[in-house]
């Protein structure tokens, strides 16, 4: 695991430059979904699905899924997301291989000690 986030520098740029920001208490991110698929895409990974729902009565996209591998670590990536309308920002769920992807590069959950 720790491989593919050593790859993952547009990711991280997000994360660090203040592109997407991590709020605790929803467990997610808040970003624009394009920015966030052009990070992964960027980074590595090649599109495989990308599905976007509508259920609201003005047909703007409620939210979204998407997934990629990268080709060169078979890591896969995966990304939900739930719009936050009037903003173009949206919550945002990331894994890596099956991993969260939270304000730190691993999830507290799995974490041993230390701050999350």
């Amino acid at each position: 695991m720790e491989q593919a986030y050593r790859s993952m520098n547009a990711l991280d740029g997000l994360r660090e430059h203040g592109g997407m920001t991590w709020v605790e208490h929803g467990r997610g991110w808040i970003a624009a979904p394009a920015i966030v698929l052009d990070a992964l895409v960027s980074d590595g990974f090649e599109e495989c699905k990308h599905e976007m729902t509508t259920s609201r009565r003005d047909r703007r996209p409620a939210g979204g899924l998407w997934q990629g591998i990268n080709p060169r670590t078979n890591s896969v990536a995966s990304v939900i997301w739930v719009a936050r309308p009037p903003t173009p920002a949206a919550m945002m769920f990331i894994e890596i291989d099956g991993e969260s992807v939270t304000r730190t590069r691993r999830d507290p959950d799995e974490e041993e000690g230390g701050e999350a």
